[in-house]
């Protein structure tokens, strides 16, 4: 398995300074938010991506010995307004165009969040219109689509994310799974078998896997923290993510530059302990 980072972690800046930051921490490939992680140029701006310009960027990273696996586009995908929907879809559409030059498999998306949660049948209706037509899109280029569930969002468990993928048939729409996404206050107590349905409902379907961690503080609070940092089952996480996902791309998530190196160390140590019991 292959560690990476999401590329915005180790710093904002051109694309030059990103690539070197992420090269020197040893991770060998980034998820990479165009608009999280660069400042050179404005990659909000619908139309700005041509061939050149990615080559340009994956030549930087390539210099540094790093890959990109997932490019991440987050974009609010039933947004209420529908000349913003329209805009969002059009940008992703880009991003779906492009990711076969930058040599991406997968473009990961959150679906969206509204600000008191009070989704309607017609927000997932709208969810489910943009993502056909992003399919379509996503099929043209043979690139995959991978959903983050994320609490808040109106995909926020394994059961809707099932549902979603039930009710959006394609063959390139799949998971970027991120079981910290998926573990809460209310949870936290029975997350072994959180955990378990998470797999079982979406483990075949997993394109690449986010690590982070959880704690609940002395306020009683959620945080994420690095891995091994928190109290996540991370011992059963990697067991199930070996047994559905073998060699699937690991992104570090919740680090800052100065825990960086010391969770890859961990993770690398996780990754080796776990192999060896799978073999035994």
């Amino acid at each position: 398995m292959s560690i990476g980072i999401l590329a915005h972690l180790c710093q904002k800046g051109s694309f030059e300074d990103v690539a070197k930051s992420v090269g020197a921490y040893g991770l060998n490939h980034v998820q990479l938010a165009l608009w999280k992680a660069f400042n050179d140029y404005d990659f909000t701006k619908p139309g700005l991506l041509s061939p050149g310009l990615v080559k340009k960027i994956k030549g930087e990273f390539r210099k540094n010995g790093v890959s990109i696996s997932v490019l991440g586009c987050y974009l609010h995908l039933f947004d209420r307004d529908e000349e913003k929907r329209r805009v969002n879809i059009e940008r992703f559409k880009e991003i779906l165009r492009h990711a076969k030059f930058f040599g991406v498999p997968t473009v990961a998306v959150e679906v969206g969040k509204l600000p008191n949660h009070d989704f309607n049948d017609q927000d997932w209706l709208n969810l489910k219109n943009t993502l056909n037509e992003l399919v379509e899109e996503a099929e043209k280029w043979g690139v995959f689509i991978g959903i983050e569930p994320a609490e808040f969002h109106m995909v926020d468990n394994a059961i809707k994310l099932k549902q979603l993928l039930d009710e959006v048939s394609s063959t390139n729409i799949g998971v970027v799974l991120d079981p910290g996404n998926l573990i809460t206050l209310e949870n936290i107590h029975k997350q072994d078998e959180v955990i378990e349905e998470m797999y079982s409902l979406l483990g075949s379907k997993v394109l690449a896997f986010q690590a982070k961690d959880c704690l609940v503080n002395e306020a009683g609070e959620m945080t994420w923290v690095p891995v091994g940092k928190g109290q996540l089952n991370y011992e059963l996480i990697f067991k199930k993510l070996f047994e559905y996902k073998p060699h699937v791309d690991i992104i570090l998530d919740a680090v800052k530059p100065e825990n960086i190196v010391e969770t890859k160390q961990y993770v690398e140590k996780m990754i080796k302990d776990t192999t060896m019991a799978v073999k035994k």
